[in-house]
């Protein structure tokens, strides 16, 4: 029994071999090469860039608090509205303020009145002592009254001054055009002077974007672009993009134009500062941005999609295809991304033909089926 059944095992493995066979001769060597996209690189003049995150600042930002004490009578603004330098925001109560003011008026009027009199009391003694028929002593404390009289009236006009600036002090104006916050203090308060804090305005267009950058990048800039090294801080202004939030990429655009005049102990970074256009107000102060800061002067380079470039172990290599088809690989030098694309700093001179598609299909010596295509200029 054991014999027959081994029999019968061998003859189906005979039957079988033929068909087992038939896959690994469909794949045995000598096939078709794989098929791959080549592109020579992106040869072009451009700018690295660095990126940075900072905060927008208004340009102007005022506190706007009484200037008298005395009741809140009337609030004049809508929250959050637009207001222009000069427009009446608060009132407070006039009336103390109005007895004051005609209580200074009055003296004004009495301390005048007292320095004519007293003007042509001396005139009369002068022309009495030309004539020997006064004394100089009474022609002296005549000439002192007017002297007094005088004073009394200089100090009559200052506290007049002084009481028409707190009357005026009454109406809270806007210092600033700008979009003014909520009323912090409603209507029937009482307010002290310059303590009570009554809203605050913040000015929008223009508005300022800081950021920090290390000392390293800070020296790099300053020998590329001189940036802080002119006479005035404006004449090396330098055009940078900044992208909100929310943006995939940058859409304002802004001026580099202070920097500040020391690197921070602590931190070992230097305060950077740009103005940016904000015609339409949508920058609020206190958003974060992403700045595009120009890192170098425009300079021709090799550009290649990151797609691209594969790694081995601790370094970047590119495949090339040569006339004949074989594959070879190339050791690449890295920089920043530009436009979409990666910077070669070394490794490529733009004239390879590089493969951007089909890596996975392929290995060093091999030969391969290659269709060339050409890269755009830009991929943003």
């Amino acid at each position: 029994m054991p014999t027959r059944r081994l029999a019968s095992l061998l003859s189906i493995l005979a039957f079988a071999a033929p068909l087992l066979g038939q896959p690994a001769l469909a794949q045995a060597p000598g096939g078709p090469p794989p098929k791959v996209t080549t592109a020579k690189p992106v040869v072009r003049e451009f700018v690295e860039t660095d990126t940075y995150t900072g905060r927008f600042e208004a340009v102007d930002y005022v506190e706007v608090r009484a200037r008298v004490t005395g009741y809140l009578e009337k609030v004049l603004f809508q929250d959050g509205a637009t207001v222009k330098k000069g427009d009446t925001l608060f009132v407070i109560d006039r009336r103390p303020y109005k007895a004051a003011l005609e209580q200074a008026q009055a003296a004004l009027a009495s301390a005048k009145a007292s320095l004519n009199f007293s003007q042509t009391d001396l005139e009369r003694a002068q022309t009495l002592s030309r004539s020997g028929n006064i004394s100089e002593q009474v022609t002296d404390q005549r000439r002192q009254a007017s002297q007094t009289a005088q004073a009394n009236v200089d100090s009559a006009e200052a506290q007049l001054r002084q009481a028409q600036l707190n009357y005026d002090f009454t109406e809270v104006k806007a210092p600033i055009t700008g979009r003014i916050s909520r009323r912090l203090v409603t209507e029937g308060n009482i307010v002290i002077t310059d303590q009570t804090m009554l809203t605050t305005i913040v000015s929008l267009d223009p508005i300022y974007f800081s950021f920090t950058v290390d000392e390293r990048s800070f020296l790099k800039y300053q020998g590329s672009l001189n940036i802080g090294m002119g006479a005035t801080q404006k004449a090396n202004a330098v055009p940078i993009m900044i992208a909100l939030t929310n943006e995939a990429k940058p859409t304002r655009k802004g001026q580099l134009d202070f920097v500040d005049n020391r690197v921070d102990n602590a931190t070992g970074t230097v305060l950077l500062r740009a103005t940016v256009e904000n015609a339409d107000g949508f920058i609020k102060p206190g958003l974060f941005g992403i700045v595009s800061l120009p890192a170098t002067k425009p300079a021709k380079g090799v550009l290649l999609p990151d797609e691209a470039i594969s790694a081995n172990q601790d370094k970047r290599i590119v495949y090339v295809v040569s006339e004949d088809g074989s594959v070879a690989t190339r050791d690449v030098q890295l920089g920043p991304k530009v436009d979409g694309y990666r910077v070669i700093r070394g490794g490529l001179t733009g004239e390879e033909s590089v493969v951007v598609n089909g890596l996975s299909r392929i290995r060093p010596g091999a030969k391969v089926a290659a269709e060339a295509t050409t890269l755009p200029p830009s991929r943003t």
